[in-house]
């Protein structure tokens, strides 16, 4: 069989043929669930990506059925065959993000679609960016123009990738808590030495998220860097098929780690930690096995062994010999916590952030019934696919508030923003407060009241309840 131009080592093919058709990733497919339709399955999709490697030119709906995958990759674990779908699909949407010399593998986007997706890649990853449009948001929310185009059908039908951002877009976070590059030191003897990534979207709109992770780690010992010059580290470029674009941030997110000389680097987003946790095979893949790659695999391989999660890096730090540092005060409420796509299925993270919230006297901890199902944020989806990722929220929506709890907890701001969104759609009256991880952790570290944790929460129009 002749080489693909899609695939010239014959990886691809090989990962695809892994698949034995055996359906275990059907079940845990949120479109599959939502549509029943094969094509919009793991399976689906890959039988679609084997056609395209053979030569078969794809067609409208082919492309349509791979952007309508969240990305969510539940699929990864509950394949027996241990199927890469994650490499599958980001090679497939870059087929479409970046075109290989010859035919089009699949037909080109419209002039509309590709220009609000070149509107969000040029705004989302670029954090001055985002906060110069943090001023027109405030005035769209104060004047209830952000409602008025929520609920036009023309605008939903002209403009729904700008439609779908205000209806989860937060009232933009305080730039006076902003946090300064430089370093935060230990409380007490260091145990570490430690870099923490502020994020795109995590230090504009949630930037007391970032101040409270700064606290748990100096209460741990650790001296906390926060370098200057990181950027965005490529996960939303990443994980919509723009892989040169991913590679370009990952480089110099890599070098601004290199250069703060840290032990480990601690992520607070999961979709984030994700990505830099695949920086080795991404520059490995962006450059190629020849010598334009330079030491830029090596580079990354080593970078990407120094990643955690914050609930991973508490973890480790508790089990360590010194154990847990930080006194935990009471905190009496009933928690639901949801796993975030990228913290569970991508990096199998789902125990420790459970023992953390556990490990908080009187808190009490609801399961929600879906389980570890996305909640339609997956990145920049419901921005794209905002009918599909309104169907997921409201069924989070429910899974939420029928535990009755009157806080919900995730470890991505995307979740956060998507499942405060898909409460207000619900009409909610008094929803459940959205919150970080580490708002939760470092409320119980500080002996804050429950109420200032469940006393406000954030709507799709960004008033605060």
């Amino acid at each position: 069989m002749t080489a693909s131009p899609l695939d010239p080592t014959g990886e691809l093919r090989g990962l695809a043929s892994d698949c034995v058709h055996c359906g275990f990733c059907l079940p845990a497919c949120p479109t599959y669930q939502l549509w029943g339709e094969e094509m919009d399955s793991p399976r689906g999709r890959i039988h679609l990506i084997s056609q395209l490697l053979d030569g078969t030119q794809g067609s409208e709906a082919a492309a349509s059925h791979l952007d309508r995958c969240l990305g969510c990759m539940a699929c990864v674990p509950a394949c027996p065959s241990g199927v890469r779908y994650d490499r599958l699909i980001e090679a497939a949407r870059g087929w479409q993000e970046e075109p290989p010399p010859g035919p089009a593998p699949v037909p080109p986007r419209s002039a509309r679609a590709r220009a609000a997706r070149a509107a969000i890649f040029a705004t989302f990853p670029y954090p001055r960016r985002l906060r110069l449009l943090t001023g027109p948001l405030k005035v769209a929310q104060r004047t209830g123009l952000n409602r008025r185009l929520g609920h036009s059908p023309l605008a939903g039908r002209l403009a729904p990738e700008l439609v779908a951002s205000l209806r989860v877009a937060p009232a933009p976070g305080n730039g006076q808590h902003r946090l300064a590059a430089g370093r935060v030191p230990a409380e007490g003897p260091r145990r570490a030495v430690v870099g923490m990534l502020t994020g795109c979207v995590q230090q504009v709109f949630f930037p007391g998220v970032n101040e409270a992770t700064v606290r748990l780690l100096t209460a741990e010992g650790c001296d906390v860097v926060i370098p200057a010059r990181q950027g965005c580290c490529g996960a939303l470029s990443l994980h919509s098929g723009r892989v040169a674009e991913a590679a370009r941030f990952a480089r110099r997110t890599i070098a601004a780690f290199e250069a703060a000389n840290v032990d480990v680097i601690v992520v607070n987003s999961a979709g984030c930690g994700s990505a830099m946790k695949e920086y080795g095979e991404l520059l490995r893949t962006a450059a190629g096995d020849g010598p334009d790659a330079g030491d830029w695999p090596a580079r990354a391989a080593e970078a990407a062994g120094k990643v955690r999660d914050l609930s991973e890096y508490l973890a480790e730090l508790a089990a360590s010999g010194e154990g847990a540092r930080g006194a935990r005060h009471p905190l009496p409420v009933t928690v639901a916590y949801h796993d975030a796509c990228h913290l569970g299925h991508a990096q199998r993270i789902t125990r420790q952030p459970r023992d953390l919230l556990r490990a908080i006297p009187e808190l009490r901890l609801a399961e929600l019934a879906d389980g570890g199902t996305c909640c339609g944020s997956a990145g920049v989806y419901n921005l794209l696919q905002p009918e599909a990722a309104g169907q997921l929220g409201a069924r989070k929506a429910d899974a939420v508030l029928a535990t009755g709890a009157p806080l919900v907890v995730s470890a991505n701001p995307g979740c956060s923003l998507q499942i405060a969104s898909a409460m207000a759609a619900a009409g909610v009256q008094q929803p459940p407060a959205v919150l970080h991880i580490a708002e939760v952790l470092d409320a119980s570290l500080r002996g804050l009241p429950v109420s200032s944790l469940t006393g406000a929460t954030r709507s799709a129009d960004g008033a605060a309840d």
